[in-house]
């Protein structure tokens, strides 16, 4: 797909789902500004769900071994050489948390 051409499908998507959950609220007679706040919400989320999806198969995470740390690095696109350094330092970070 065009590279161009993926974020205007992406943003024409989560528009309309977010407008057509917009309208379904508006059939429960919600208040107009709690219907326009709803929907972009709605609307947020499903454009950041699927840029995340078109950026996973090039996106590696690497996380601490020890049990319980929340330590994480998330890579987009990067070459091995940066990829084995950020996964040392996940792996050797000294401020466990």
């Amino acid at each position: 797909m065009k590279p161009r051409l993926f974020p205007l499908l992406a943003e024409a998507i989560a528009a309309a789902m977010a407008g057509y959950l917009g309208y379904q609220l508006s059939t429960y007679d919600v208040p107009l500004l709690l219907d326009l706040a709803c929907a972009l919400a709605l609307y947020i989320s499903f454009r950041e769900s699927l840029h995340q999806l078109r950026r996973a198969p090039h996106t590696v995470t690497h996380r601490c071994t020890v049990p319980g740390c929340a330590f994480t690095v998330r890579l987009t696109r990067a070459n091995a050489v940066e990829n084995r350094r950020w996964q040392e330092i996940a792996a050797t970070h000294p401020s466990h948390t």
